[in-house]
């Protein structure tokens, strides 16, 4: 089994903001599971840690929600310490006031509250909760928050755990000019000023995944120099935009027919960002039209 995974657990009150939360971690590349019964806590983090696994960041939601599987927390997060898997509590609390308000405004029923009014269900999960509470590695008051706000505290949070992890999903996106440019991408190449394999016809009909193809195109120095130019700009911006809060990257790179070119320095730029231990994956939009 192979242990490095990075597992959250998401808690805390009821309206205080744990799905926007959960939300937040998702947009930072976890896999999420809301509302999971404690009992099935440990079972995920043994499948995680599974060779065959790609899933290397988890965060589940456990709140009063869950009823009587909520009592059996505790005993579940020591069993993940018993396999030697590190993990990490959020909590989210937010002041009496702000979560009647919020009950209300959403029309929304509090958990503990079947028949009693929705300040004496706050009270009651605040009493179960003290402890969970005590324990948290985050705790964070959402009265004064807005949904943003919330988002870049988690962001930040966990950027500064690990500084070496990239909170950034990036797709690296090859595409024809002739079919329209990419109405998602966030920066775009024009790579049209390198020879053309679809004019020579022994690479016509193979694209630029193929290695003919992709040894014509980059076999030459105005590739080795764009490339060069290519990685550093990335090797510049993505720390910036992981600054500034941005989790998801299209970066569209395009030639004529979206085939031969723009395939191979796609590819080229997806093996760069994965050897700087980026998330990123590639899509070829036009090979094959």
């Amino acid at each position: 089994m192979n242990p490095n995974i990075e597992f959250v657990v998401v808690t805390g009150l009821s309206g205080a903001g744990k799905s926007l939360a959960i939300k937040s971690l998702e947009d930072m590349g976890f896999f999420c599971i809301d509302n999971l019964p404690p009992s099935l806590i440990p079972k995920m983090a043994e499948l995680c840690r599974l060779p065959a696994s790609k899933v290397r960041r988890v965060a589940v939601g456990c709140d009063v929600r869950g009823g009587e599987f909520f009592d059996n927390l505790f005993e579940e997060l020591q069993k993940l310490k018993e396999l030697h898997v590190d993990y990490q509590i959020i909590f989210l609390e937010a002041s009496d006031e702000v979560l009647v308000k919020r009950f209300k405004e959403t029309r929304r029923r509090h958990p503990l509250a079947d028949e009693g009014a929705i300040i004496d269900g706050i009270k009651q999960e605040r009493q179960i909760m003290e402890q969970l509470r005590g324990q948290a590695n985050l705790i964070i008051d959402t009265s004064n928050l807005a949904p943003y706000q919330l988002k870049d505290k988690i962001r930040t949070a966990f950027v500064k755990r690990g500084k070496k992890k990239k909170s950034i999903m990036i797709t690296v996106m090859s595409f024809g000019y002739k079919y329209g440019m990419p109405l998602d991408a966030d920066l775009v190449m024009d790579v049209r000023f390198l020879p053309n394999p679809h004019y020579v016809e022994s690479l016509r009909d193979f694209n630029g995944t193929d290695k003919k193809v992709c040894e014509f195109v980059l076999d030459r120095p105005e590739s080795r120099s764009f490339l060069r130019r290519f990685h550093g700009l990335l090797t510049f911006l993505l720390p910036r935009y992981v600054e500034e809060g941005k989790t998801h990257l299209t970066v569209a790179i395009g030639c004529t027919g979206g085939t031969h070119r723009s395939v191979a320095i796609a590819e080229e730029a997806v093996k760069y960002l994965k050897e700087k231990g980026y998330n990123v994956i590639v899509r070829h939009r036009d090979v094959g039209r």
